[in-house]
């Protein structure tokens, strides 16, 4: 590797900053080939160069970097810094060089900086690191190696200006920027890919995941600053009782009696969620970024030692979070943002004892925008036009006009007398278009369609009321067909449309049973027994 023109000479000896009796990690052959790449981009490249690597989560990248800090230290009379932006990472990162015999400082808001020339390797938070650096209270001349973990973070780049002499190394699962208008192309020179997520499994190095979807309208999201929704408004539709029915019967039917991850936008939501589940009676904890270290450290050991437990929360479990035994991830918001996706899933991704699949439960039309977890990627073109990449991604007006309702078969067999139960709203629209009739008779058909299977299948109007309630979902999905058949989707008028409609096909089923009931049978319903 290359070196600055000016090398300091170090105070201590190799012996001093190195443990040769500590071999940290076992390697693994792609890890070494990793490592051997990565020396020979530097090698070969000009001073101050900025490389980027890519490893799916899971993929050890902790332990490449450490092994390329060590190799480094050994060779060169240079320090390394390492740059994380989480406490949790700062930690693990020390760590695990400790692990391979590297001595190292950890630079954060308490620490005392007197014996900084004791060190040849520091591990530093990036904000008290900027602050340390604006008051030039740490000496970075003789920094040779700068290494930054989850570089997609944009929180870096405002730092790169202190290592003009120094090779630079960005690690990261996901190598597309956290913000649209800093592209990483413009802070690194080149790109270098790691194992793909499907080799990773086919060498049971990771869990292979099995994927559900829920399909869910979107349509009254708003997009913030940052290019992804909005807490408000992700909150407005995730805290209503019709999506936490559906995460519970989505819990219900894939994950119950597994460790559960649940993702939220918002800590409103996480606190709905824990509420339905603790009042089902299902062992669950509350997790967000307001918790004392205290608590958070006793919610993570009674999540890590409970067997079914389920943890929702909000960002904070993104990163800096391990715990092989999940079993089941639950992404219970929208994102448009291709890098929270992959960390959310790559929670579960670990493999553990006799663990080599997991699950994850889609409740944001996630899988329709990105694909499946997994997917063959092309990194290297997504690192050179991350625009072309962002800009072909669907709406949601364009994901949705692709859905289609399958009504689940545990409730098919409700509706088993009934040979067709769904019913085309856009065709309905259509044709009352050109019949020049209005809008609201496509709802009115629609309620009698519902109507008509759930007599076809009670045998008086209580149970055909509660077959009703068992319509939900498919209501939802008409109402936002329509919705978007008559271009008008704001959320009041969305939840006042699902009311009314709900209340219109009870209303319904109540005055006309006899009528329908006489009309599918050829007689009246039996009367009442008194």
């Amino acid at each position: 590797m290359q070196l600055a023109k000016t090398e300091i000479t170090l105070k201590l000896t190799h012996e001093d900053f190195l443990d040769e009796t500590k071999e940290g990690k076992k390697l693994y052959s792609y890890q070494k080939g990793a490592i051997n790449k990565i020396f020979s981009a530097f090698d070969e490249a000009k001073e101050n160069y900025r490389l980027l690597y890519q490893l799916p989560t899971g993929g050890g990248k902790t332990v490449i970097f450490s092994e390329i800090v060590r190799q480094y230290l050994t060779n060169h009379k240079k320090k390394v810094l390492i740059m994380t932006h989480r406490v949790e990472l700062c930690k693990q990162t020390s760590n695990m060089l400790t692990e391979f015999g590297v001595h190292n400082k950890v630079i954060n808001s308490t620490a005392n900086l007197d014996d900084q020339d004791e060190y040849v390797c520091y591990v530093a938070m990036v904000e008290t690191l900027n602050n340390r650096l604006q008051d030039d209270k740490l000496d970075i001349s003789d920094v040779g190696l700068v290494i930054v973990d989850e570089a997609h973070y944009n929180s870096f780049t405002k730092l790169f200006k202190f290592f003009e002499n120094s090779f630079l190394l960005g690690v990261t699962a996901t190598p597309l920027s956290s913000n649209i208008k800093l592209p990483m192309n413009e802070n690194y020179d080149e790109l270098i890919t790691g194992e793909t997520i499907d080799a990773l499994i086919e060498n049971e190095f990771l869990a292979s995941g099995n994927t559900y979807n829920y399909n869910v309208g979107l349509t009254s999201l708003e997009v913030g600053a940052n290019g992804d929704y909005t807490v408000k408004s992700s909150e407005d539709l995730y805290t209503t009782n019709d999506m936490l029915t559906k995460l519970m019967q989505a819990y219900e039917e894939r994950s119950k009696g597994k460790k559960t991850l649940i993702f939220n936008n918002g800590i409103n939501t996480s606190l709905h969620v824990y509420d339905a589940f603790s009042y089902a009676g299902y062992p669950i904890m509350h997790l967000d970024n307001t918790a004392s270290k205290k608590q958070r450290k006793n919610i993570l050991q009674w999540f890590h030692e409970t067997p079914d437990a389920i943890l929702t929360s909000v960002s904070i479990l993104t990163t800096g979070f391990d715990e092989p035994s999940v079993e089941s991830i639950i992404l219970n918001r929208a994102t448009k943002s291709l890098t929270l996706y992959y960390q959310m899933i790559g929670r579960g991704s670990r493999i553990f004892k006799n663990k080599s699949t997991f699950d994850i439960i889609d409740l944001g039309n996630n899988f329709h925008r990105f694909g499946p977890w997994g997917a063959d990627l092309d990194w290297q073109k997504i690192f050179r036009s991350p625009n072309y990449y962002l800009e072909n991604l669907l709406d949601d007006e364009e994901l949705e006009s692709h859905f289609s309702y399958d009504m689940p078969e545990d409730l098919r067999v409700q509706f088993a007398k009934s040979e067709n139960v769904s019913f085309d709203i856009k065709k309905a629209y259509t044709e009352s278009v050109r019949a020049g009739e209005t809008s609201k008779v496509i709802l009115e058909r629609s309620i009698e369609q519902h109507a008509y299977i759930c007599v076809e299948n009670s045998e008086d109007v209580y149970d055909a009321l509660e077959l009703a309630k068992q319509l939900g979902d498919d209501i939802d999905f008409r109402i936002m067909r329509y919705s978007k058949c008559i271009s008008k989707s704001t959320h009041n008028f969305l939840t006042w449309l699902k009311n009314d409609y709900r209340l219109k096909l009870r209303s319904y089923l109540r005055s006309n049973f006899d009528e329908v009931f006489e009309n599918i049978h050829g007689f009246p319903p039996p009367e009442d027994d008194e």
